[in-house]
């Protein structure tokens, strides 16, 4: 089954990828490897804004984290030229969460894109990751993700 077909499965509709925000691009390619810039919480109705911690529990953090993975999703599949079957597998992600300074859930938090890559992709969602709090992010959004894919 085609990733576009498992995505439309789960209700999930990739966006336009993300334009950048400053002076950067939003992915650059060195052979097969793709390393996507770091995605903002972004949903429907815009940006997903709070601290973990303080105004936002783990559950909607994970919501957070999974428009995150939506949205490197989207630049994958840019880089591919428009076509997410040419991603071979996740390598790794780095979330950051914009978290007080006693909340230790972090890793909570960035399973909402863990989860959601292994549902979207199976094995080739599996990766490394590090997840890590912040005592903010850009624009007060509540998560933000970087990755690294291998394509063909």
């Amino acid at each position: 089954m085609s990733i576009e077909s498992r995505l439309s499965e789960l209700g999930v509709i990739l966006p336009d990828a993300p334009a950048p925000a400053a002076n950067y691009v939003p992915f650059v390619q060195v052979g097969d490897i793709v390393y996507v810039s770091g995605q903002i919480s972004n949903g429907p109705d815009g940006l997903i804004v709070g601290k973990l911690g303080a105004d936002m529990d783990v559950e909607a953090g994970a919501a957070a984290a999974k428009t995150c993975a939506i949205s490197l999703l989207a630049q994958v599949k840019a880089a591919c030229g428009g076509d997410i079957d040419r991603l071979v597998r996740v390598i790794k992600l780095t979330g950051f969460v914009n978290s007080t300074a006693d909340f230790t859930d972090q890793p909570k938090v960035i399973n909402g894109a863990s989860d959601f890559l292994v549902e979207a992709l199976g094995d080739a969602g599996r990766h490394s990751r590090s997840a890590v709090s912040a005592a903010a992010l850009p624009l007060g959004v509540a998560v933000e993700i970087e990755g690294i894919f291998q394509i063909k």
